[in-house]
């Protein structure tokens, strides 16, 4: 199991080197230095922009779907509306979040 574990440590790609003593892992994290720093805001953004588009493509798969729907104009407008405005109002929430953690991260 520990091999597992380490295994899925380097594959995550987070820039820890695990040593696996028989027992236990060991992972030395490295100093926050002003480079890390910026690195780890590089990380933060592409996971961001990864949760940002996975909000799109849900979009575009509710709008697709409800073109399947038999309904009205006026209610598939209203509901490409709604669709749009929870859209918006999860890639804000996603900014606003990204904001907090890059300050957080950028902070000494």
């Amino acid at each position: 199991m520990l091999q597992e574990i380490e295994r899925a440590i380097m594959i995550a790609n987070l820039g820890f080197n695990p040593m696996n003593n028989g027992e236990s892992i060991i992972i030395n994290v490295p100093a926050l230095t002003e480079e890390r720093r910026r690195e780890l805001s590089k990380q933060a953004k592409a996971e961001a922009e990864d949760a940002k588009v996975g909000v799109r493509n849900h979009r575009r798969e509710a709008l697709h779907e409800l073109k399947k729907l038999d309904i009205s104009e006026d209610l598939l407008g209203n509901a490409e509306i709604d669709v749009q405005e929870m859209t918006d109002k999860h890639i804000l929430k996603i900014d606003d979040i990204f904001h907090v953690k890059e300050k957080e991260i950028m902070t000494v």
